[in-house]
């Protein structure tokens, strides 16, 4: 882990509020010279503690669901992973550049599951399809799954996906 300063959580902080500002406008709000700024930004940037995306609106971009699924292996799966890790490993980083909208894969723990994967859909029939595929494809290594599908378009949301809250909480919990 890399030991940041106060100035280097300070510049991070106000980049995932607007990625886009200024490093004449930063230097202000973080109370250091620009040159100072753009050095740490540069060496943030180069040890890629900071890596730039958006955050588009998925509702207008033509989304309604992002679902998120869990899933548990078979012992035979585990135990060929064991013994064929790399042909698996590529196999899957293979599925998932061939399915731009799995946006996150990863292994993890709970629910009973080892696997999880967040998926972005443009309506629930186009959901059904990946979800078809994925056992097609996959099923001999699944033992179980379970999904919990958000309606993008729901009036009511707790919070929008953004990382403005991430930063109040690197604030206070550093």
């Amino acid at each position: 882990m890399i030991k940041l300063k106060d100035i280097d959580f300070k510049i991070i902080s106000e980049l995932m509020k607007n990625s886009k500002i200024s490093d004449r406008k930063l230097s202000k709000v973080v109370g250091v010279s620009q040159p100072t700024v753009s050095r740490k930004r540069a060496w943030l940037e180069k040890e890629e503690l900071l890596v730039f995306t958006a955050i588009p609106d998925l509702v207008k971009l033509g989304f309604e669901l992002m679902a998120f699924k869990f899933y548990s292996w078979t012992p035979e799966a585990t135990l060929e992973r064991c013994q064929n890790g790399g042909k698996i490993m590529k196999k899957l980083s293979t599925y998932l550049s061939q399915h731009p909208n799995i946006i996150f894969a990863s292994k993890g723990q709970g629910f009973g599951m080892q696997k999880m994967m967040i998926s972005l859909h443009e309506n629930y029939t186009n959901y059904v399809k990946l979800m078809n595929n994925v056992h097609e494809e996959w099923g001999m290594y699944l033992h179980e799954s379970k999904s919990f599908i958000v309606s993008l378009k729901e009036d009511v949301t707790g919070r929008q996906l953004t990382f403005k809250s991430l930063v109040e909480y690197i604030y206070k919990n550093r």
